[in-house]
């Protein structure tokens, strides 16, 4: 066994316990510390399959910023875990049978003849290679069409979360402007005639 494919082994075995734990993991903020194990060992397949760029926007974009989201988000939110937990085994045989469907695909993904490893071993590019041109050829020309529609599902997606999430709250207050820009003065001061005490219940009161 050579020293690339034992690197290999170590990653995927970092991967799958990573997996494995983001679905298990009672606390919110454990799994997604998992989760950030799981990009970690998966960008450094990519390195062995000399894909640089792809390892590196992994670890910036989802380890550094998004990532860093999430825990926001869930320690912000102040989970109730009891709440969270319960119907878990009401809903364990949909989640097992939709894991084994699952389980079925990749199956008969890796077994097909088309899709199986031939036994090729990877090839060394040259020192001159860029692994960012290349990708960026391949997205631009061969999977342009494929790209601009991930981009369109991506914005409509963000479109639909903010409308879901933008609501008027009644027990919030906030300004309008438009309403203070065209205040009147007799919108602000109201002048209100007090009629005065009569003389003869001053005399009395003296």
């Amino acid at each position: 066994m050579s020293f690339d494919t034992l690197v290999f082994y170590l990653f995927a075995a970092f991967t799958v316990f990573a997996a494995l734990r983001v679905i298990t993991a009672r606390n919110p903020v454990h799994a997604a510390l998992f989760l950030v194990l799981a990009f970690c060992s998966m960008a450094g397949i990519w390195m062995l399959l000399e894909a640089e760029f792809l390892a590196i926007t992994l670890v910036l974009v989802y380890v550094g910023a998004v990532m860093v989201l999430f825990l926001f988000v869930v320690m912000m939110l102040d989970i109730n875990l009891v709440q969270l937990r319960e119907g878990f085994w009401r809903w364990f045989p949909f989640g097992a049978a939709l894991a084994a469907v699952m389980v079925f695909e990749m199956i008969q993904v890796l077994g097909n003849r088309q899709t199986a490893g031939t036994g090729a071993t990877l090839a060394k590019h040259a020192a001159d290679y860029s692994n960012t041109k290349e990708l960026g050829r391949l997205i631009y020309t061969d999977y342009v069409y494929p790209f601009e529609l991930a981009a369109v599902l991506l914005l409509v997606a963000i479109v639909a979360a903010i409308a879901l999430t933008l609501r008027r709250r009644k027990d919030v207050k906030s300004q309008n402007v438009a309403q203070q820009v065209a205040v009147r003065r007799e919108d602000r001061v109201r002048v209100v005639q007090v009629p005065s005490e009569p003389k003869a219940d001053a005399a009395k009161t003296k």
